[in-house]
């Protein structure tokens, strides 16, 4: 029984980081040279839903592809793009932000089988929203420190290339975030016991 769910973890470790690979594709390049993309919503969704390990485990999958010559990151691909490009804080910052978004998860989101009461509902969402939230910070925390020490640029000037353009579609993927990890948490747990 345990080896039939270890396989089923292996799966959807490996299924959420071909997604992860998948979207490099969706992106829309800007001037600054870091694009929009939906990567960062899907590491986090990993780490939501298959927890810190297994989510962590398919964001590194992901950067082990990149990093032997797969173009996943945002169409670019080797060690190089995450040791000296704009990116590199983001791509790193998708690991931590897996990691962090799943350890919230494990140790906060105790969904309950009824959740017909609205302070139970209410709270539900609200763990899910901080899980997704912590994830984002420490992504771009990540991604900004590394855009300012490739870039030279202060930290007002990073900021406003890097943070304020990606504002509002942050705030649009954080909350697909949260809905289709309260779709799907319940159907994952079920499938990995």
């Amino acid at each position: 029984m345990k080896n039939k769910s270890l396989s089923k973890k292996a799966s959807l470790t490996a299924l959420f980081s071909a997604l992860i690979c998948a979207t490099a594709f969706i992106q829309i390049p800007l001037p600054i040279g870091v694009p929009i993309v939906i990567q960062d919503m899907t590491a986090i969704l990993a780490g939501m839903l298959l927890g810190p390990l297994y989510g962590t485990l398919s964001v590194l999958l992901f950067l082990v592809v990149g990093i032997i010559g797969l173009p996943v990151f945002s169409g670019k691909a080797g060690f190089h793009v995450i040791s000296q490009g704009l990116t590199g804080g983001f791509l790193v910052g998708y690991l931590l932000s897996a990691f962090l978004a799943g350890l919230c998860m494990q140790f906060f989101y105790k969904p309950e089988k009824n959740e017909k009461s609205a302070k139970t509902a209410f709270k539900s969402w609200l763990v899910l929203f901080f899980a997704a939230v912590i994830a984002t910070v420490a992504l771009f925390t990540l991604g900004i420190a590394r855009f300012m020490a490739i870039s030279e640029k202060s930290f007002i000037q990073s900021i406003s290339l890097v943070l304020l353009p990606f504002l509002p579609g942050n705030l649009i993927k954080l909350g697909l975030v949260v809905i289709l990890t309260k779709r799907l948490h319940r159907f994952i747990q079920e499938i990995t016991q």
